[in-house]
């Protein structure tokens, strides 16, 4: 049986930095360590500890903590099992402890029957995990006394040494003594700095890492033979509990237990069951009277209030509570809010001018004008009637709000308000990349993400046995030496495609079955909007038929709304299980893959509907005597006859509000409420009825243990990407979109922060210099939000044709007869067998023209109901405005990319100082060397001249002195 090697954590000096020496066995002993601190104890809440916070010795932090289930089967057992711990604990020597099922005898007695197999076997991996991150200088101290029953804790402490030697690996840039000035604005700019700074103060936050700062310290990553440079003063402080939690977390990850050849680290160690949870604590509560101040109250006071919801957010805080990613995400949406505040004014003035203009439109009064005596063709077959267009005069009149001219402008607004935001916020980016000291930060980032996952190592692990498994079949048996040899060789093994290809192939074929599902779920609402309308229209009282259209709109949109509420859900879930089964081998390279197939399919899922009305509604209905039919049975639908437009700002303004109040807000509250409830119910039910234990207060990692855990960002960017693309995608026909998206962030930002605050476990710190892959999709959405808003206004509204009457056919120019215009006629006689009304005298007169919304030929003409000149005039229009709209504002987006630089000026200006300064201290240190150098060979040069000044036997004897003497600066 081999050995279990384990951590040698060896001399700086001698070895350098040591990470892991483990040998995957067959056979594991599980060691004790003499400085192991692994007893049960018996747990008494007083202020020395902090209720958790601290070990029992009131001394050392708790940096991180690992939960565990065990069973206890009797009072007696617990005893034996604390008994023998104690005494492993006490020797001098370490122990070998033989697994179960290898036919040893277990430590609960022979007369005692076998436990479970599963539990006994976690309880070794737990042992011997914790043994490797005793040896790696992690502190342990364990808690199974605790208000709920059958769960342990493990508390972790990171000791001085341990902390120093792990920022130094992870390059983590750390605060000198070295101070300088930030360079200040002068003249008229530092007045209006000031001026805006009173004015904004009421709206600052009232924490003091907001304030403007005018001196900032030199940083530099971290080296233990240069502490001399680090402001060590307070060494307690020096390392925050962010950095802490995060350094004892990289530590979990690279440790590993080895059992019959299977390396586990934390990742799968939590999978498996092994540990229940890992999370590093809150700084302590944040309600109550008599609690501590903290940074965690003082972002519940400050941050996660609705009562706040006017003032700035403490970026500077939020990231160093939990992390640069978390904190780059709210600083992200703070930006994305603050520039919707523009884009929400404009659009009310756009709206606002719809409203003021609403009674000048000419083609909404010809419609709304009995006068006229326009006598439509029916919506339907058999059982609708022929109706007059002034009963449509509401929908036309409501459709000029959103389609008329200041929508185009509003368009164009749009398109250059997204490339402002995007260069807006990578201008922000760097400013929060030189405060957060993350420049340079790429180095770190490329050691950081090519850590393999633990699924991935599995895999492999599984790849590698497999093949020394067929290898042991084709040749036999073969000795020890060989054996490790072929582990060294296939453990340079890795998944290729051929290893995946059954992955692949189920991720393509899962996300087109994925997208054919929404198209067949948005065909069967148009099935739907088409069945209830007939049926409406067949029941309904003649008041009643006029809304008809509003109310089958309305019911359909309300069943995709609901519909793709759950396909969301049910897509993430499905991305997720993707993404695992491809095994991607990093974390940074499953967050990708995962972020854009679930990207993919919610896009889909959201936008399919609406893209239904905006392009191909209407467009292949036929016309009347020769309509196309679904089934043989139902007429395609018809636009109404003031266009689309309206239909659409119906769709779009109820999906993206129902959306946002359901979805983001009613779900995000509720559902984390509702699971914190459950689990508190569970947990009341397994807590012991004795009065003792019931009054006891609970310890800060028990508190937390009850919140939700933490389940990543990518849900949160997902919801403000798909507002994104409702704000800007559609945004022609819906220009208060912004408006409503602001309202929402308003709340969204605070119901965010209150839930990391008070119903998350606190998330481990993730360094990051970006939003990653969400910076590409914002400008992917961006730049198609170009081309969707040409082809809106150019097909779905009437602009274009519009523009074409005024200019080619109007005889006064103006705008009268232009619904006449667009009208074509159709002789009832026409009609083919079983499609004419039942009811062709329901107008009080006989019809024998109708009038249709196209441009065909009057029945009249030679080549009657064809296609007419006028139409490809407007098509030929149409292209034109596409192709001109799309080349000039993607030229305007350019330009201001172009023109705005992304690094501000003052940044880069202190980004080089910063390099500068830094050069200097190091020079400083080596001159400082160099006199020390010039001042020993100056004493080792008197030295030399005082010895020639005595005997040569004298001298002799001391030749070894001397040249150790010379020797000693060349070792310095």
């Amino acid at each position: 049986m081999r050995v279990n090697k384990k951590y040698s954590c060896l001399p700086a000096e001698e070895k350098g930095i040591h990470i892991i020496n483990i040998r995957a066995i067959e056979d594991i002993g599980y060691d004790q360590h003499e400085s192991t601190l692994l007893n049960s104890l018996s747990k008494n809440p007083d202020a020395d500890c902090k209720y958790g916070l601290y070990f029992r010795d009131g001394k050392r932090k708790v940096d991180y903590i690992l939960v565990y289930h065990y069973k206890k089967s009797s009072a007696g057992k617990t005893l034996a099992r604390r008994a023998q711990q104690n005494d492993a604990s006490v020797r001098s020597t370490k122990q070998d402890q033989p697994l179960p099922g290898k036919g040893v005898q277990l430590e609960m007695g022979d007369s005692e029957p076998h436990l479970d197999y599963h539990e006994d076997d976690k309880r070794f991996r737990r042992e011997e995990y914790e043994g490797n991150l005793v040896e790696a200088g992690l502190e342990l101290e364990r808690d199974e006394d605790t208000k709920i029953h059958g769960i342990g804790f493990v508390k972790i402490h990171a000791p001085w040494n341990v902390l120093c030697r792990e920022a130094e690996f992870l390059k983590l840039k750390m605060p000198t003594k070295k101070m300088y000035q930030i360079n200040q604005t002068h003249g008229l700019l530092k007045k209006i700095n000031s001026v805006i700074q009173k004015i904004t103060e009421p709206i600052q936050p009232k924490v003091a890492e907001h304030k403007p700062q005018t001196v900032k310290r030199l940083s530099y990553p971290f080296s233990r033979e240069k502490q001399h440079l680090f402001d060590l003063s307070d060494k307690d402080s020096f390392f925050d509990s962010k950095t802490r939690s995060t350094i004892v977390y990289e530590i979990l990850k690279r440790t590993t237990c080895t059992k019959a050849k299977y390396s586990m680290g934390i990742t799968s160690l939590l999978a498996n069951g092994v540990y229940s949870a890992a999370y590093p604590l809150h700084d302590g509560d944040y309600e109550g009277e008599n609690v501590e101040p903290n940074d965690r109250k003082l972002l519940c006071e400050e941050w996660a209030s609705y009562g706040v919801f006017y003032k700035y957010q403490p970026i500077d805080l939020v990231r160093k509570y939990f992390g640069e990613k978390i904190g780059l995400y709210f600083a992200w949406l703070g930006v994305y809010t603050q520039m919707l505040i523009p884009a929400s004014i404009v659009g009310i003035i756009v709206f606002l001018y719809g409203c003021a203009t609403v009674d000048e439109n000419i083609p909404s009064m010809e419609m709304c004008d009995q006068r006229n005596n326009i006598t439509m063709c029916p919506l339907c077959d058999k059982t609708c009637s022929y109706w007059k267009m002034s009963s449509a005069c509401a929908t036309a009149r409501a459709s000029h709000l959103f389609d008329n001219p200041a929508t185009v402008f509003f368009s164009v607004f749009m398109a250059l308000w997204a490339a402002t935001f995007m260069e807006h916020w990578k201008r922000k980016q760097m400013r929060l990349n030189y405060r957060w000291d993350l420049t340079g930060f790429e180095e770190e980032e490329e050691a950081v993400k090519d850590h393999p996952r633990a699924e991935y190592e599995a895999k492999v692990l599984e790849k590698s046995l497999r093949k020394e498994h067929k290898h042991k079949e084709k040749h036999g048996y073969f000795p020890e030496e060989t054996a490790n040899k072929w582990r060294q060789r296939t453990d340079k093994e890795k998944l290729t495609w051929k290893d995946r290809f059954p992955a692949y192939l189920t991720n393509f074929v899962g996300i087109i079955f994925m997208v054919g599902l929404t198209f067949a779920i948005v065909f069967g609402v148009i099935i739907y909007r088409i069945s209830t309308a007939a049926a409406l229209a067949i029941s309904s009282t003649p008041s009643g038929r006029s809304s008809v259209r509003v109310t089958v709109t309305a019911t359909a949109v309300i069943i995709n709304l609901v519909v793709i509420i759950i396909l969301d859900e049910v897509y993430g879930c499905i991305a997720r299980w993707l993404t695992q089964i491809e095994v991607p081998k990093t974390d940074k390279n499953f967050e990708e893959r995962l972020i854009f197939k679930a990207f993919l399919l919610k896009f889909v899922n959201a936008y399919t509907p609406i893209f239904y009305v905006a392009f191909f509604k209407g467009r292949f209905v036929g016309r009347p005597g020769d309509y196309v039919y679904i089934f043989h049975s139902f007429r395609m639908e018809e636009c109404a006859p003031g266009g689309c437009l309206m239909e659409l700002c119906i769709q779009l303004s109820i999906i993206m509000l129902g959306k946002q109040l359901i979805q983001n807000n009613l779900f995000e509250i509720g559902i984390p409420k509702m699971k914190k409830f459950i689990r508190y119910l569970k947990l009341k039910r397994r807590r012991s009825l004795d009065h003792e234990e019931h009054m006891k207060k609970k310890q800060r990692y028990e508190v937390d243990y009850n919140l939700e855990p933490f389940a990543g960002l990518t849900p949160e960017y997902m919801e403000m990407i798909i507002q994104f693309g409702f704000v800007t995608l559609f945004v022609a026909s819906f220009p208060l979109a912004p408006l409503f998206a602001l309202l929402n962030n308003i709340i969204e930002i605070r119901l965010d922060a209150k839930k990391f605050v008070t119903e998350l476990r606190r998330p481990v710190a993730v360094r990051a210099k970006d939003i990653g892959i969400w910076y590409n999709i914002l400008r992917g959405i961006g730049k198609l939000a170009v081309i969707i808003n040409a082809f809106v206004i150019s097909f779905t509204s009437d602009f274009i044709p519009r523009l074409v009457y005024l200019y080619m056919y109007s005889e006064n120019g103006t705008m009268h007869g232009f619904v006449n215009h667009t009208l074509s006629s159709f002789n009832v006689s026409d009609f083919q067998a079983g499609t004419a009304p039942n009811d062709p005298l329901d107008l009080g007169y006989e019809v024998q023209i109708c009038r249709y919304k196209d441009y065909r030929e009057p029945p009249w003409s030679e080549n009657k109901y064809d296609i007419s000149k006028d139409f490809w005039a407007v098509l030929a229009a149409r292209l034109a405005f596409v192709i001109v709209f799309q080349n000039l504002v993607m030229f305007m987006s350019e330009f201001v990319d172009w023109i705005i630089p992304d690094i501000p000026k003052d940044i880069s200006q202190q980004i080089h100082k910063e390099k500068v300064l830094m050069v200097e201290v190091f020079m400083r240190e080596e001159q400082g060397k160099l006199q020390m150098l010039e001042t020993w060979k100056e004493k080792d040069k008197t030295k030399g001249e005082n010895c020639n000044n005595h005997s040569p036997r004298l001298s002799r004897s001391r030749s070894g002195s001397l040249s150790s003497c010379h020797s000693y600066p060349l070792d310095v």
